[in-house]
């Protein structure tokens, strides 16, 4: 596969497990995802030797398919705001978290190698007392090849939200880190709230947005996704980022055990073997063009009987039709009731398959 662009998903997905599970489980045709405002939470305790009740470890949501970068806490009273999933079949590009240059909760640089350039994407989060846009204002970092800084910024301005009539000062530090860059504010493609306001009186509002390197053909080029926000009230942003062709190969020939492909796959394999003249081997250089057919009847026969099959740690998804069917209607109605019924089949869905797999193991080492 010949990959020319990096397709990226950002959302503020406030604090919500479930969203961002589904993000992560569906929208698996996007090659970065950047999320605001993550759940951390205690997973279990773990051993230690100066606590008696062991220390918490504490995580967020993870997915066999994506590889997520973060700035990593002790505890959930200092954990990261922002994280960054990596889709697992672009591994060749040499993703990096880049915590030698940014060491804040609310910030998240990475790192890849494209065409042997270093570039970088930002993610931020900016709360009310805004630390990330202080923290990036008073440190002094010298970094060329920023393709994009995405956030929730939470700042509303005349600058890019045309219901609102006001500037805010601290944007002008927000356009002055963006430049120190070399990155300008892009407008949306199709404009329109990026924060949605359930509060009786408040109006929706454009405080998520994108910046992008200098002169990009992709300025001004970003869309926002309303219809995918799920229960968040922020929407997503999504863009697509051009970069030098990379050739990455994102499936493989395989072979399942104990199938029907197995089985021709040796039975091929045995009835050419014994095709093979060995009645005459008399030298080194006969033994080795023997050795050699041998490897090139393994080869064929593999390549006639495997199926292609893509790059995934997955063994078998919780993720059902019946999740997806009721997503869709959720995404259609919008209701309250449609996203408790999409919690509860989750949930059953989940339940179900580790009930499945914790039985599957239990057979396999005879347990109970």
């Amino acid at each position: 596969m010949i990959v020319c662009k990096l397709r990226i998903f950002s959302q503020n997905v406030c604090k919500n497990s479930l969203i961002l599970n589904t993000i992560l489980e569906t929208q698996n045709h996007f090659d970065i995802i950047l999320i605001q405002e993550p759940l951390w939470s205690e997973i279990q305790k773990i051993p230690c030797s100066s606590n008696c009740d062991g220390e918490p470890l504490v995580g967020t949501c993870h997915h066999p398919n994506w590889t997520s970068f973060a700035r990593l806490s002790p505890s959930t009273d200092d954990s990261p705001r922002v994280i960054i999933y990596i889709n697992i079949h672009l591994s060749s590009l040499r993703f990096l978290l880049r915590k030698d240059i940014f060491d804040h909760r609310d910030v998240c640089l990475i790192s890849f190698f494209n065409n042997c350039v270093c570039y970088y994407i930002l993610n931020v989060y900016s709360d009310s007392s805004h630390s990330a846009l202080k923290y990036l204002k008073d440190t002094e970092v010298n970094i060329n090849n920023v393709l994009l800084m995405t956030d929730d910024f939470n700042i509303r301005d005349s600058l890019w939200d045309p219901s609102f009539p006001f500037h805010a000062s601290i944007s002008d530090d927000l356009i002055m880190i963006a430049d120190s860059f070399e990155l300008s504010l892009s407008s949306l493609t199709n404009p329109g709230p990026t924060r949605f306001s359930d509060t009786a009186g408040e109006s929706n509002s454009v405080i998520d947005l994108m910046f992008l390197w200098h002169g990009s053909d992709e300025l001004d080029n970003h869309f926002i996704l309303s219809e995918w926000r799920l229960s968040s009230d922020h929407a997503p942003l999504i863009i697509d980022i051009p970069i030098f062709e990379e050739t990455i190969q994102i499936s493989k020939l395989a072979i399942s055990p104990n199938s029907k492909q197995e089985t021709d796959f040796i039975k091929d394999v045995i009835s050419n073997f014994s095709k093979l003249d060995t009645s005459n081997i008399e030298s080194i250089d006969k033994l080795e063009q023997i050795v050699n057919q041998l490897s090139v009847i393994v080869k064929q026969m593999w390549v006639k009987n495997a199926k292609k099959s893509r790059y995934s740690k997955h063994s078998k998804q919780w993720w059902s039709e019946s999740c997806r069917s009721t997503l869709n209607t959720y995404r259609s109605e919008r209701s309250r009731e449609n996203w408790k019924s999409f919690k509860l089949v989750v949930k059953n869905a989940k339940q179900t398959f580790f009930d499945d797999k914790i039985h599957e193991i239990a057979n396999k080492s005879r347990g109970p």
